[in-house]
């Protein structure tokens, strides 16, 4: 069984030249989006077939956590990310639409199959012809359904989204318009 000195561990825990010197230079924006792009919390939305395919993207197999988005809140006001996934019918519209309601900004939505994109193959009066009639969709993915790889692919497309926000210049902007 071989030990190390605990001197030497100590000491090494206790001081590092290499990290010493070691200075990272941002814009507070920059920082700002590199958070919130990299611990996207969805929520689930899952209507219709579609929501099988959202489950997919969770499991080891696809494996959304490498994205910072494994952590799917049940509870929309700890989710910034709505994925609507299947067919939204009136009846349903007014529930999702509460729910996007209830979660705190900044929030993102994503249109997850041609159900929710534009209504698919249901053109009937009971189906809303895509969720972009109720909400303001951010990222749309198409197919019946699309893969995980797709959806994957759209939470890539919103972290370059959110990556090229500007957090506290709309928060300034903000505070004037209330004042006004």
């Amino acid at each position: 069984m071989v030990t190390e000195n605990p001197a030497k561990v100590l000491s090494h825990a206790a001081y590092d030249s290499k990290v010493e010197g070691n200075i990272i230079f941002t814009r507070l924006d920059s920082a700002i989006n590199w958070m919130r792009k990299n611990s996207l919390w969805p929520m689930p939305m899952g209507l219709a077939c579609c929501a099988i395919e959202l489950m997919a993207t969770g499991a080891a197999r696809f494996d959304i956590s490498r994205f910072g988005a494994e952590v799917m809140r049940f509870s929309p006001r700890q989710a910034d990310v709505m994925i609507v996934s299947g067919t939204v019918t009136y009846k349903m519209a007014l529930a999702v639409r509460r729910i996007w309601e209830q979660m705190p900004e900044p929030k993102w939505c994503i249109a997850m199959g041609a159900c929710a994109s534009s209504g698919g193959m249901y053109r009937s009066y009971a189906v809303l012809q895509g969720i972009d009639q109720l909400l303001p969709v951010d990222v749309y993915i198409s197919g019946c359904p699309p893969r995980p790889e797709a959806l994957l692919e759209g939470l890539m497309k919103l972290q370059r989204i959110i990556d090229g926000e500007t957090p506290i210049k709309d928060q300034i902007e903000g505070i004037r318009e209330a004042t006004l």
